[in-house]
């Protein structure tokens, strides 16, 4: 049973985009998986951030980096409303390691 309902923006993600979720909880952290290295100083709220999809207003979000396992959790401050249209935006401003940003702009619609 999903418990979200999501809607990819980005072109060529939808196949990439799993749910795995146990309970329903309004606190659900995002994980996001990268296939290089990231630099560090580039995973932040700037880069990466949740807008409410109606009036673009940014979610507060605590984000941690693994680098074992190169990938990105992007967990809400505050419950996600019942409802609601939300945006997961990460920027091509997110750079591996060794200088590269990321080729496209990600971006997930996603109702809870």
């Amino acid at each position: 049973m999903n418990l979200l309902e999501i809607e990819p923006l980005s072109e060529h993600t939808e196949h990439r985009i799993k749910q795995n979720l146990k309970f329903k909880t309004g606190k659900f952290v995002w994980r996001v998986q990268f296939t290089a290295p990231l630099n560090p100083n580039t995973v932040n709220s700037v880069n990466m951030f949740v807008t409410d999809a109606e009036t673009n207003s940014v979610l507060r979000t605590a984000i941690r980096y693994d680098a074992e396992s190169n990938s990105v959790e992007i967990e809400p401050l505050e419950p996600y409303k019942k409802n609601t249209a939300y945006i997961l935006n990460v920027t091509k401003n997110v750079r591996s390691k060794g200088g590269q940003n990321l080729k496209d702009e990600i971006k997930i619609k996603f109702t809870v």
